[in-house]
């Protein structure tokens, strides 16, 4: 499918059925590329997401972008804000594009692009950061090429800490700020 046929935009505040929506499917789809579980997600009421959306939609120092398509329904997302237990450091996290999706129209990097130029115009920090699970091959391939890189930080894989996380970094945050 054609990038022309996807708009990227910030959600809404009202969009929480649509963020419980995709954040499931997501953890489904690649369960280590989220730092919860299917079953952790799918227990929260429905206030949780509404919450959760009510920040990412309008908080001034994280978001989320999503993709849709000519339907409206979402087919990807991502998002970012700062990393509370890390100064100055911002974090994307939450990256998924639907199966159907993926590949070669640029959707997912478009998606991060969004979440980047968020970071670098509203997050006071002077780093960029995300990370991935060791046997996320293809995750790790796609941020190399849109200009991520390793740093030699590697964390335990919160859900089961005998695996491991690799910390990446955006080369070029603020570099045109």
């Amino acid at each position: 499918m054609s990038t022309t046929t996807h708009l990227v935009r910030r959600m809404t505040a009202g969009e929480w059925r649509e963020l419980r929506t995709i954040r499931l499917e997501a953890v489904r789809d690649t369960p280590t590329a989220f730092s919860s579980s299917y079953a952790e997600l799918a227990a929260h009421p429905d206030g949780y997401w509404q919450e959760r959306a009510a920040v990412e939609g309008t908080s001034d120092d994280g978001a989320t972008f999503i993709a849709c398509d000519r339907n409206n329904d979402w087919v990807g997302s991502a998002s970012v804000e700062p990393l509370v237990e890390v100064p100055d450091h911002a974090h994307l996290h939450a990256v998924f594009v639907r199966a159907g999706h993926r590949g070669p129209t640029g959707l997912g990097a478009r998606l991060v692009e969004a979440a980047v130029r968020f970071a670098e115009q509203h997050i006071d920090v002077s780093r960029l950061t995300l990370g991935v699970h060791e046997n996320n091959a293809r995750a790790l391939a796609f941020y190399l090429r849109i200009g991520f890189r390793m740093t030699e930080k590697v964390i335990a894989y919160r859900p089961n800490p005998v695996e491991r996380c690799y910390i990446l970094e955006y080369r070029d945050f603020k570099k045109y700020c």
